[in-house]
């Protein structure tokens, strides 16, 4: 990140949205290459130091679900936020489940854009620094928080940066749902938000054999959440 300033992709197929949005972020200190589809997308990530992605959901060459899906699945971890302008759930669920860390939906206020964007920066440069237990080890798996990779029997397993974060505020202690969107969201969220229970869904499916019987990421039922290295039923 050159110069404390971060770089932004914002993509969308609507020139307006792209002008209106990027001159705001730019004059919030953000530095912000725009896009209008995912070829275009394509050239920033290879030129470019990016920090973030903003993603629209609809656009007519490429959906913004499958360059999501494709990202992840070329290991290019950068975070994402998912615009969308439909209101249904599942759409926002599913740009979970391909990867994406965020969503935010249209007609959104560039405010709250800005807020999701800062907190998302602010997570990766706080929770990547060194911290005293720099490698948890659970099972055949490893988690290096300082160097932000998790393996397995010595493989390197792609996560994404929303899933490194909310894995890495799991302790030996439960937390609730609402302190782990706290700690790994950093913004305030509506109650029925589901960005953090898909993530959770999507780390059991990295880290455990049977992700409906978990071992190591456990429900406390009517409370939160319980990470537990030993992998001992509670």
């Amino acid at each position: 990140m050159a110069e404390n300033k971060p770089n932004i992709a914002l993509v969308d197929d609507d020139p307006k949205i792209l002008e209106l949005t990027a001159k705001y972020l730019t004059d919030q200190n953000l530095k912000v290459f725009t896009a209008d589809s995912g070829s275009a997308l394509d050239e920033i990530v290879d030129a470019n130091d990016i920090d973030l992605i903003v993603l629209d959901l609809m656009m007519p060459e490429e959906s913004g679900l499958n360059l999501c899906q494709r990202y992840r699945a070329k290991n290019i971890n950068v975070p994402i936020i998912m615009l969308t302008a439909k209101g249904d759930e599942v759409d926002r669920i599913i740009g979970l489940e391909m990867g994406a860390d965020d969503y935010l939906p249209k007609p959104f206020s560039p405010r709250e854009l800005l807020a999701r964007i800062n907190a998302i920066i602010r997570r990766q440069t706080t929770l990547g620094a060194p911290s005293p237990k720099q490698v948890v080890r659970f099972g055949s798996f490893e988690f290096d928080t300082e160097n932000r990779n998790l393996s397995h029997e010595g493989k390197n397993i792609s996560i994404t940066a929303g899933e490194f974060d909310l894995l890495k505020v799991f302790t030996d202690q439960p937390l609730s749902r609402d302190r782990i969107m706290q700690l790994a969201k950093g913004i305030e969220l509506d109650v029925f938000d589901r960005s953090i229970d898909v993530q959770i869904s999507r780390i059991r499916r990295l880290i455990e054999d049977n992700p409906n019987k978990p071992k190591y990421l456990q429900t406390k039922w009517g409370y939160g959440y319980i990470f537990d290295p030993d992998g001992e039923a509670h």
